[in-house]
């Protein structure tokens, strides 16, 4: 508008001189063309801040088709030998396993003590981290099988502001499994399921702790956003309504929530680039295959990885190049936190081994039946993929 308003004035003041000693009828013809484009100007200079009023923050929020175009033209960076080498070596199995998954084997169904328990421990664990990453207890209550439930699902944004999200998630509550009847003291702690991928995704923020910290301090337009779902596991028998408490929840509500605040136009769902959801991890020789087409460039990474961690000897117990990510091979969908985001529209990579280990849903699936050589793999490679993906 102070644009149009000053090349006004300097038309006029022309007009004025040129005027002089002219032939009247042909100052009146200037006189309307300036009159049309004063009208001109002030139409525009309305409209424009009709559309201020409406956007406050104007053409620099960002709008959906930006973002699925972002989204679709990420390109992602790719280590050298010796930043591979490096960054695989800041994995640290014993901080995997005894700091972050040991106190994760208890019961911890949605509601109890053992929940609130572990998730105490998830978020002294990232607290402890110096990203700053910003911590939410997403709590709701949800009609179940059992009653009315209290749950908690955990969230972590490393920068908050940034346009666009990569979603790392697994849950963290175990099934309802009654005991040994021989041995009380014997219950369900669901190591793989999902205590083991809990853990994956904590060491991953650790070992990942310096680049990510710097990544949020040069405002990257991708962030990381770990997201720890609260009542995956059915109650009873597994159904639409009786399963996927917390992500449910979740998509709903970033569905419904501004990104950034006061936005019209892009929800905090739409900021997602893509959900990486891991679950069932930890036993030996897992099969883990492809199962979107959308995502099929980024499964190919974790092919890439795998292939070249094992090439500079950086993976131990792996005989082969490719042992745990497959294109060769298709068990079908499996229902999972992953389904409320995908009907969404979300890219969703499912970390997920099939078939299901041998001691799914039993008292079995315990610290001893875990192979830790594999978890320490699957970690290296799924922090190859962060942090090409973040351009760590």
């Amino acid at each position: 508008m102070s644009r149009a308003g000053r090349r006004f004035k300097a038309l006029h003041a022309n007009n004025g001189q040129a005027l002089a000693g002219c032939d009247p009828r042909r100052g009146r013809r200037v006189r309307v063309l300036l009159l049309l484009c004063l009208c001109g100007a002030l139409s525009l200079a309305m409209i424009l801040a009709l559309y201020l009023s409406a956007e406050p923050s104007g053409s620099l929020l960002p709008h959906p088709a930006d973002l699925i175009k972002d989204r679709l033209s990420h390109k992602p960076n790719k280590y050298s030998v010796a930043q591979a080498k490096k960054l695989a070596g800041q994995v640290d199995g014993h901080r995997l396993w005894e700091t972050h998954l040991r106190p994760l084997l208890i019961e911890r169904v949605p509601g109890t003590t053992g929940s609130q328990i572990i998730r105490q421990h998830i978020l002294s664990q990232l607290r402890s981290l110096s990203a700053g990453w910003t911590l939410e207890e997403n709590d709701f209550v949800s009609s179940t099988p059992k009653g009315d439930v209290t749950f908690t699902n955990l969230l972590a944004v490393l920068d908050p502001s940034a346009p666009r999200r990569l979603l790392l998630a697994c849950h963290h509550d175990s099934k309802i499994i009654p005991a040994d009847p021989k041995n009380s003291k014997r219950v369900f702690v669901g190591a793989s399921d999902s205590a083991v991928p809990c853990a994956i995704i904590l060491e991953l923020a650790s070992a990942l702790d310096k680049q990510l910290k710097a990544l949020k301090q040069q405002r990257s337009a991708v962030t990381l956003q770990l997201v720890f779902f609260d009542g995956e596991e059915a109650f009873e028998e597994w159904t639409d309504t009786d399963s996927l408490y917390g992500s449910r929840h979740l998509a709903e509500l970033m569905s419904r929530t501004p990104h950034p605040a006061g936005s019209t136009k892009s929800s905090l769902l739409q900021a997602v680039d893509l959900l990486v959801l891991l679950d069932l991890l930890g036993a030996p020789e897992p099969l883990i295959v492809n199962h979107f087409d959308n995502t099929a460039r980024w499964f190919d990474r974790l092919i890439a990885a795998e292939k070249r961690l094992h090439k500079q000897g950086l993976l131990t117990s792996h005989p082969s190049e490719q042992s745990y990510f497959r294109k060769d091979f298709y068990l079908g969908p499996v229902q999972d936190d992953h389904i409320p985001f995908l009907n969404r529209g979300v890219p969703v990579l499912h970390l997920i081994p099939t078939p299901f280990p041998v001691f799914w849903h039993t008292l079995d699936d315990v610290e001893e039946r875990m192979h830790r050589p594999t978890v320490e793999n699957l970690t290296r490679i799924l922090a190859i993929f962060v942090a090409e993906y973040l351009s760590l």
